[in-house]
């Protein structure tokens, strides 16, 4: 299948980048190269783009899709890990994290990202490391699925659709993960549903396997490190627990003081290190979201480095 990407918020990320000829940046998220196409168009040969990303199939994709860019340089690896990855000295101008899973791995079966075809419950961004979905599922107790489904999906039925998988183990493709949640919530309330039931238990379950969340926090600030002063980190984000980390990581850089509220001057001795830029929180527009349907819960973030 070809690897297909529309770039979310792609106006607003080259606007708050500002990539310009020789410029230096980094995208994190590499998945099917739209964004960083975009970036190599302007920063030309004398540039650099380091493009990131630890699924495999991406890569591959993403390079064949840019290799016409001499400046354009693919890593393999989690964006979590910048000081490991990024070329030791390279300061950036920029840097780009486009969360959330990409077009070609939910319309591709085989890598158990949809509920909408029944396939291997793998879910894995990196298949050649790490549990799939069903060894997670198959191995982990009931109280953590619960958790999990509770807390990265905001699922009211977590505690029923964790039992039945647990009544129901070993579950082996995404149809037996999808006949769980549909045992799970009565046909009343699904009927009602505006999207498909599972959708939530698949994000929960996908931001799990991948571990997303634990460490986001401190990757923000890991990449922050490695833009240049008047650089800016832009970050998008697909629901409300990744956006809302982003939002108090950015506000914690422009305000890092930990002084009682009522102390007349700061002595704890910390510093700003970036200024949030935009406003906050900017969204797709009309038009975005006429075309591109799936930006619909997207939402761009930037902090720019003091």
């Amino acid at each position: 299948m070809k690897f297909k990407h529309e770039p979310v918020l792609l106006q607003e990320v080259l606007q708050w980048l500002d990539p310009a000829p020789g410029g230096i940046f980094a995208d994190g998220t590499l998945g099917g190269g739209g964004h960083s196409q975009r970036i190599l168009e302007r920063i030309g040969d004398t540039g650099a783009l380091y493009g990131i990303d630890r699924d495999q199939d991406a890569l591959q994709a993403a390079t064949a899709r840019l290799q016409g860019f001499p400046a354009f340089h693919a890593i393999h690896g989690n964006f979590h890990d910048i000081d490991q990855l990024l070329p030791e000295g390279v300061e950036l101008d920029g840097g780009l994290l486009d969360l959330g899973v990409s077009s070609y791995q939910l319309d591709t079966p085989e890598r158990g990202f949809s509920y909408h075809e029944d396939a291997p419950l793998d879910m894995r961004m990196d298949r050649s490391s790490g549990m799939t979905a069903a060894e997670w599922l198959n191995t982990v107790s009931e109280k953590e699925i619960t958790a999990v489904l509770y807390d990265y999906g905001d699922e009211k039925w977590a505690a029923r659709i964790a039992k039945m998988i647990v009544e129901r183990r070993p579950l082996s493709t995404t149809g037996d993960l999808v006949a769980c949640v549909d045992a799970a919530i009565p046909k009343a309330v699904r009927r009602k549903d505006d999207g498909h039931p599972a959708r939530r238990t698949f994000q929960a379950v996908r931001i799990a396997v991948n571990d997303e969340i634990a460490p986001l926090e401190k990757a923000l600030d890991d990449w922050m490190k490695h833009i240049r002063p008047g650089g800016r980190l832009c970050v998008i984000t697909f629901h409300s627990i990744e956006d809302r980390i982003v939002k108090h990581a950015f506000r914690r850089m422009q305000n890092p003081c930990t002084c009682p509220p009522q102390a007349p001057i700061c002595t704890c001795g910390k510093k700003p290190v970036a200024k949030v830029m935009g406003g906050g929180a900017i969204r797709p527009t009309k038009e975005e979201l006429a075309f591109n349907p799936r930006s619909h819960s997207a939402t761009l973030r930037v902090a720019q480095k003091l």
